[in-house]
């Protein structure tokens, strides 16, 4: 296996960026409860320790809900247009401190400066869309009633009360504040856990929050491991919204069961790609690498697997290897990064591990294959392979690094089949000239969103639509109005103009009426 990705010399990588300054941590550092416990972690451009934080205790915890739900029914009261306004002056203050934001993300993922920039425009884009379109989405509407004009229906919708958001270190601002966004919107308080490798994220836009006026005590944060404090937050909140593992999805969906609260679940993913014999191979590749090695494949709708027509597979896997080849790796704040580092020395190691698994039954290595060490603890080249087959780990598991599998298929018929197998079904990707027909063939995939023509981005960014998996890769969608109605009861209110009928006036009057009423209009109305 030899090594071409092209490496970039990364000046002072091992120092953070100016932007992050003791006075910056001290501050971020008073967002959360007090605690005698600390816990770091480890910043994956250098190894070293990242500063330490308070780890919350069940005590702390308590106090910190109880806080949010004192402050709760004032944030309800006000209307949806003034809580509006909160969230789009958010928007802006993300906005302004978007490279504040970039320097944090990129010092504790490692992630390219790319990926870290993607991430700050989309939670931007998110805050901007709640902030038109919630008081749409959340507005009272009137039901067809029983009996129009004696009876009004109106159907509204009501916060749940606290909401506990448990989101992953591999996008720290997107995920974590693009599901708290909706949820203060619909009139919640918001309990999140910063996850323990990326809090600082996550402190820094909830000081921002507070700056655009989010009150102090509506959006609260708690850290530590989640195996520690996760179940007691489950058994604080009034919903709860996860993602991570489909394994630890199961054991929240569980708990959240055992307490009838609601929960929606953002798992797993083995996301495959589909490219026809007629696509436009430069692109497919192109789009391949984007869709492949964002944020060094650590990402959940990311793809893993690519099933070409045989017709083209030879020149497309010559293509692919060849892009792959030329990007360029990097432990740096700038932009001449393609990709950064792996996150931690797990994702390290199960990369690695199915890799040479991959090798040692027989696969090919098309492109990369190697970790390296040269560049920084965790790094490892983005790698194609070819010749996987079923007993192979990387063929099914859930490899979550800079890793694709490349297939031959004799059809697209073979090709939607195999995008099918396995357990997941959260995104995927089809490739062909034709977009009508690329359109059909996305409507025969089991995933939760496809893209035509993209690898990815397309239908995360239409954050208009819902996006959300099948199958074990979870429960619920967040974005659209789908992502904002969760985390609300809907509330059916039925006024009646006269008083109840008693039991004969129902037996000789309505019932009687009634049939008759139903008779005309089945009637007047077109057969279906």
């Amino acid at each position: 296996m030899t090594s071409t990705s092209v490496p970039v010399e990364a000046a002072n990588a091992a120092t953070p960026p100016d932007s992050i300054t003791p006075d910056l941590l001290r501050r971020l550092r008073e967002h959360l409860p007090p605690s005698d416990e600390s816990r770091s972690a480890t910043a994956p451009f250098t190894g070293d320790t990242l500063p330490a934080l308070p780890r919350t205790t069940a005590a702390g915890l308590a106090d910190t809900v109880a806080a949010a739900r004192a402050a709760q029914p004032e944030w309800a009261a006000r209307s949806v247009r003034e809580r509006e306004r909160v969230v789009l002056r958010f928007a802006a203050e993300l906005l302004a401190h978007r490279d504040l934001l970039c320097d944090l993300m990129q010092w504790e993922t490692g992630k390219a400066r790319v990926h870290a920039a993607v991430e700050a425009q989309g939670v931007v884009s998110v805050a901007r869309y709640y902030g038109y379109r919630a008081h749409h989405h959340l507005a009272e509407r009137r039901a067809r009633s029983v009996l129009p004009g004696v009876v009004t229906t109106r159907v509204g919708y009501r916060p749940k009360g606290v909401v506990g958001v448990i989101a992953p270190w591999n996008y720290p601002l997107f995920l974590a504040v693009g599901d708290v966004i909706p949820a203060l919107l619909a009139g919640n308080a918001v309990l999140s856990k910063a996850d323990s490798q990326a809090p600082w994220t996550l402190l820094a836009a909830r000081e921002l929050a507070a700056r655009a006026g989010v009150p102090q005590d509506l959006w609260r944060i708690v850290a530590g491991p989640g195996s520690a404090i996760g179940p007691a937050l489950i058994e604080a909140v009034d919903y709860l919204c996860f993602t991570g593992s489909t394994a630890t999805g199961r054991d929240i969906a569980r708990r959240c069961a055992d307490r009838l609260i609601g929960a929606s679940l953002e798992l797993g993913g083995k996301n495959a790609m589909i490219v026809c014999a007629d696509a436009d191979l430069t692109a497919a590749a192109r789009g391949a690498v984007q869709a492949c090695f964002a944020s060094a494949g650590q990402m959940c709708i990311g793809i893993e697997r690519i099933y070409v027509h045989e017709k083209v597979f030879d020149r497309f896997v010559r293509e692919l290897a060849e892009r792959t080849r030329r990007m360029r790796l990097g432990a740096g704040y700038g932009w001449d990064v393609d990709m950064g580092s792996l996150t931690t020395a797990a994702q390290l190691d199960t990369t690695v591990a199915h890799i040479r698994d991959a090798v040692d039954r027989g696969a090919a290595v098309a492109a990369g294959g190697r970790a390296r060490p040269d560049l920084g603890p965790y790094f490892h080249e983005p790698t194609v392979l070819t010749g996987v087959t079923a007993e192979m780990r990387v063929c099914a598991e859930e490899t979550f690094g800079p890793v694709v599998s490349v297939y031959p298929v004799a059809s697209e018929d073979e090709a939607i089949a195999a995008a099918n197998t396995g357990e997941y079904g959260l995104s995927a990707s089809v490739w062909t000239r034709d977009v009508a027909r690329g359109t059909e063939l996305a409507r025969r995939v089991v995933a939760g969103a496809v893209n035509v023509n993209d690898g990815y981005l397309a239908a995360i960014a239409s954050v208009d639509a819902p996006m959300g998996g099948m199958r074990t890769s979870g429960l619920g969608r967040r974005h659209g109005r789908e992502g904002i109605i969760r985390y609300t009861e809907p509330q059916t209110v039925a006024a009646q103009r006269i008083p109840t009928p008693t039991p004969d006036t129902l037996r000789d009057t309505f019932f009687g009426g009634y049939a008759r009423a139903q008779r005309l209009l089945a009637t007047l109305r077109p057969k279906p």
